[in-house]
């Protein structure tokens, strides 16, 4: 009879007893993460940058690529966080699914899900499997940065927010960050986001997003 290998548990809830197993490709990633980037880079050095989740809890994470964009592959992949174990884990093993073999060419990126990324590191803790789905939102954003400064408008990727311009795709969700990010004024929410440029009409309610924006984030109409 073949016997059943035990692992000893990495953590132990003292309050429930709940146990939690690392693979040995999560403890890797973890103690030796690939292509964490803590400092940030020269404005010209990346192709595109995506940040997503919420800077006012500390939940974030930014990631940068450089793109060959006559072969649409990303040929460099960075990013940091500020995480648990899963989540860094997660994200170092994006970062070299996105850039192995020559890179992975853009529509293929833009596929990949958290179950992917989860069987790369053989499994993760069911309590933690959430911790591994920022990081290709974050590469999506980042994919999705790079369509809208190319005018590739057709291939962006649209994730659970209402669009406020048909036309680049800007949603509601993309007016929130530009916000968050410092951007308080018509003029700087377009330069970031490209909305209104090919439907003006939009630009009233992107106005009165800012304002509802600057109101929650700040306290007050800046």
């Amino acid at each position: 009879m073949r016997k059943i290998k035990k692992y000893k548990s990495d953590i132990v809830n003292k309050f429930t007893g709940a146990k939690w197993v690392y693979s040995k490709a999560v403890k890797n990633h973890f103690f030796k993460p690939r292509n964490f980037l803590a400092c940030d880079p020269k404005k010209s050095e990346f192709d595109a940058e995506g940040i997503v989740g919420s800077p006012a809890c500390g939940d974030v994470m930014r990631m940068w690529l450089k793109i060959n964009q006559k072969k649409d592959r990303i040929t460099s992949c960075k990013w940091r966080t500020f995480g648990c174990a899963s989540a860094i884990a997660a994200t170092s093993a994006l970062s070299v699914m996105a850039t192995e073999k020559g890179g992975m060419k853009l529509d293929k990126a833009m596929k990949i899900k958290p179950q992917d990324i989860i069987k790369r590191l053989g499994g993760l803790p069911d309590r933690k499997i959430h911790c591994s789905v920022l990081g290709d939102k974050a590469l999506r954003a980042a994919i999705n940065n790079w369509f809208k400064k190319t005018s590739q408008y057709d291939r962006i990727m649209i994730e659970g927010s209402r669009i406020i311009d048909p036309f680049t795709k800007v949603t509601e969700a993309d007016i929130e960050e530009a916000v968050i990010e410092g951007a308080l004024t018509l003029k700087d929410v377009q330069q970031r986001t490209k909305v209104g440029a090919g439907y003006p009409q939009c630009l009233p309610e992107v106005e009165k997003l800012i304002h509802f924006y600057k109101e929650k984030y700040f306290g007050q109409d800046k």
